[in-house]
């Protein structure tokens, strides 16, 4: 349990991060807008790093959702299963679906963020941005839900064990 306790930690600053880009985001988009529109002021890079942030505030925040247990489920199952047979149904996707598709994203991001690196890779547009640190989003991103995973299996294990009282309503948001 304290191997998850650091990831739910690590995750939840991460997740401060990804927090923290929203409101960048929204700060560069009306500062852009105003620009526009007041001094016919702008540039491509405002667009483009709206769109990069975006990315970060996805794939940095996914791990924490999963960590508070948000994230998006089939409930067909789930909904109606008793809590016992949920930590099962939480094992069994963590095992067989999170894990090997966090596993070959984070995998095959890591090429896909170096060649864009060792290349100095830029936006094709008239005054675009460098592209290897949304690109490295992928990789770290995944690798953060794959660890992520790994606690709430820990997790899932100590509840049907009895080695830890497992809640699986929605926790706090993130304050």
């Amino acid at each position: 349990m304290g191997i998850a306790g650091l990831i739910d930690r690590l995750n939840k600053y991460v997740a401060w991060l990804a927090a923290a880009l929203v409101l960048v985001s929204c700060l560069i988009s009306a500062g852009n807008a105003a620009s526009r529109y007041l001094f016919s002021l702008s540039s491509n890079a405002w667009l483009e790093i709206q769109w990069q942030m975006f990315a970060g505030i996805f794939l940095l925040g996914a791990p924490y959702v999963l960590q508070v247990n948000e994230h998006v489920r089939v409930d067909i199952f789930y909904g109606s299963a008793r809590p016992r047979a949920k930590l099962w149904i939480d094992v069994f996707g963590l095992v067989f679906f999170l894990f090997p598709a966090a596993a070959l994203i984070a995998y095959l991001g890591v090429p896909f963020f170096w060649s864009s690196f060792v290349s100095g890779e830029h936006s094709a547009n008239a005054g675009g941005l460098i592209l290897w640190p949304v690109k490295l989003l992928l990789p770290v991103g995944f690798v953060l839900i794959f660890l992520q995973g790994i606690a709430e299996l820990i997790k899932r294990v100590a509840g049907l064990t009895g080695m830890a009282e497992i809640t699986l309503a929605y926790e706090k948001p993130l304050q």
